[in-house]
């Protein structure tokens, strides 16, 4: 019997040459709405988005033959996985295609930072040469604390191998995972010794809003803020009064709370994070390179393949 699958959002072409020469039966609408979705997955075994919509317990009463769903991203927030697992509903992320990408744009934010590249770049285009108000750090020597160590972490702290810093991690998911880039710690060693604290853990219900004054407030040393994680974990206003108090010395987000406009220039936050010379933002596009994008979709393929035999 031909397995049918339903896909709501843009994938790369990759995916369908895989899928379509294994005879599996493809219902390609990148452009289709929720409404639309909901019509034509009555009759799909399986379903492929990437952040189009919530696929929530509603969505699901409309899909009684689905029986997997896969994600061309990192993570599984935007779906409902306890509805999904009751229902038996098998779900495929694919963190390891951009696990890459998101280190190395986390890496090149990080080094921004702290050699003051925005500051410097606004200045001389407004016809200032200050060399000695834009002396940098080196990473070298630095103590760089990630938090999660799963595909992401692991790609982050293979990248930092070769500037000589000392990387430590914690995950509260895992244990036993120190390896050659990465020596595991308790949050006690995180809070004393992290230079750098970058972020590398899903949104779930417990870590969501877990970023505020008191997570903040327990680092001893002042530390550059790395977010590339879900923006929903941090709290911005936290960061913004860690700057504020000198207990961050930068902070860069390719994520936050609230993501696309008019939405995001609403917050009241906006205004003061984007006037700081020590902040560096980005649209969401750590994990979206030309290379993930195949990745993520050959990826994707494979396990969905392996799935259906």
């Amino acid at each position: 019997m031909t397995t049918r699958i339903l896909i709501v959002d843009d994938i790369h072409p990759i995916f369908l040459e895989k899928l379509q020469q294994a005879n599996v039966e493809l219902i390609y609408q990148p452009d289709i709405s929720r409404q639309e979705a909901e019509e034509l997955v009555k009759d799909a075994e399986g379903l492929i988005i990437r952040s189009k919509f919530f696929v929530d317990e509603a969505f699901l009463l409309h899909a009684p033959k689905l029986r997997f769903i896969g994600r061309a991203g990192a993570g599984m927030d935007n779906i409902d996985e306890v509805a999904a697992q009751q229902r038996g509903i098998q779900l495929f992320p694919a963190n390891e295609g951009n696990r890459d990408a998101v280190g190395e744009h986390m890496i090149g934010m990080l080094l921004s930072l702290m050699n003051n590249l925005r500051r410097a770049h606004q200045q001389i285009t407004d016809q200032q040469w200050l060399r000695e108000e834009n002396r940098g750090l080196e990473l070298k020597g630095s103590t760089v604390a990630l938090i999660g160590y799963g595909h992401n972490g692991q790609a982050m702290a293979k990248k930092l191998s070769g500037f000589e810093v000392e990387v430590i991690a914690y995950d509260k998911y895992k244990t036993g995972f120190s390896d050659q880039y990465a020596r595991e710690v308790s949050m006690e060693e995180i809070v004393k010794r992290a230079d750098v604290l970058s972020f590398h853990i899903p949104l779930t219900r417990e870590t969501k809003g877990l970023v505020d004054e008191e997570y903040l407030r327990h680092f001893r040393k002042p530390i550059f803020f790395l977010m590339g994680a879900r923006g929903a974990i941090v709290n911005v206003a936290a960061v913004l009064k860690g700057l504020d108090e000198g207990k961050i010395r930068g902070a860069a987000f390719d994520v936050l709370p609230v993501e696309k406009f008019p939405a995001l220039a609403e917050q009241f936050w906006f205004a003061d994070l984007t006037s700081r010379d020590n902040v560096l933002l980005s649209p969401h596009v750590a994990g979206w390179t030309v290379e993930s994008y195949y990745k993520l979709s050959d990826v994707l393929a494979d396990k969905i393949l392996q799935h259906i035999g």
